[in-house]
C-alpha cells in the first residue's frame, strides 16, 4: 500500500525516498521528472522505467567496491542525485534510496516527455543516456539535493493517480556480473513502456 497519496504537484518528500529501494522503484513509475530552467522554464517527463540497487553485497551495484570518490553521492541523504559518467560518453541519472551511509539507488532508465517550453522536435529518452541528453544533465547535477525547498531537478506526483501495470525484469547491461544478481527482477517499467 502507498502511504504517499500526495497532491497533484507536490514534490516528493524526503521520507518517500527514504523507503526500501524496491519499495521506491516500483511507486517512482508514473511519477513527473522535472527539471527546472533558466526564468523558470520547466521539463518534464513520466517516469516509465526504473531499476534497483542495493548495498555493497549487490555485484550489480557501483557500491560493490564501497566507498569511492565517484559512489560518495550513494552514500548521502535519501533524494540526492548519483550522476555518473559511463562509457567515455554517457551520463546517467540515479536518485539514493533508503538511509544516510547505506549506498542504495534507483536507476530512472526513461520517461515521457510530456511539458517542454520549445518547438523543437521531441527528443527520445527511452534509455538512461537519451533521458539525461534531453533534460540536459551531466556531472554538474551530482550530489544535487532533490528534495530541497530549492532544488531545480525533482519528482513530482503527477494530475493522474497511480500507475497501473507494472513489469518486472531482470536489470539491462551487467555484462558479466554472476548470479543470482544478474538475474533479479529489479528492473520495473509501466507494461505500456515494456519492449520499447
Amino acid at each position: 500500500m502507498n502511504a504517499f497519496m500526495l497532491e497533484p504537484g507536490v514534490r516528493l518528500p524526503r521520507n518517500f525516498f527514504a523507503q526500501p529501494t524496491l519499495t521506491v522503484a516500483r511507486l517512482l513509475l508514473g511519477k513527473l521528472l522535472v527539471r527546472l530552467g533558466a526564468g523558470g522554464s520547466r521539463q518534464a517527463g513520466v517516469i516509465a522505467e526504473t531499476e534497483a540497487y542495493i548495498g555493497e553485497s549487490d555485484l550489480a551495484c557501483h557500491a560493490r567496491a564501497g566507498r569511492t570518490r565517484r559512489t560518495a553521492a550513494m552514500y548521502g541523504p535519501p533524494g540526492t542525485a548519483y550522476v555518473y559518467f559511463t562509457y567515455g560518453m554517457h551520463w546517467m541519472l540515479n536518485i539514493v534510496t533508503e538511509r544516510s551511509g547505506f549506498p542504495a539507488a534507483v536507476l530512472l532508465r526513461a520517461v515521457n516527455l510530456c511539458e517542454r517550453e520549445t518547438a523543437q522536435p521531441q527528443p527520445a529518452t527511452n534509455g538512461p543516456a537519451k533521458l539525461t541528453r534531453a533534460l540536459q544533465l551531466d556531472g554538474a547535477w551530482n550530489t544535487h539535493d532533490m528534495c530541497a525547498p530549492d532544488a531545480q531537478l525533482f519528482v513530482e506526483q503527477p494530475l493522474q493517480g497511480e500507475c497501473a501495470g507494472i513489469v518486472c525484469k531482470p536489470r539491462t547491461g551487467l555484462g558479466k556480473t554472476p548470479q543470482p544478481w544478474l538475474g533479479l527482477p529489479w528492473n520495473f517499467c509501466i507494461s505500456t513502456h515494456a519492449g520499447s
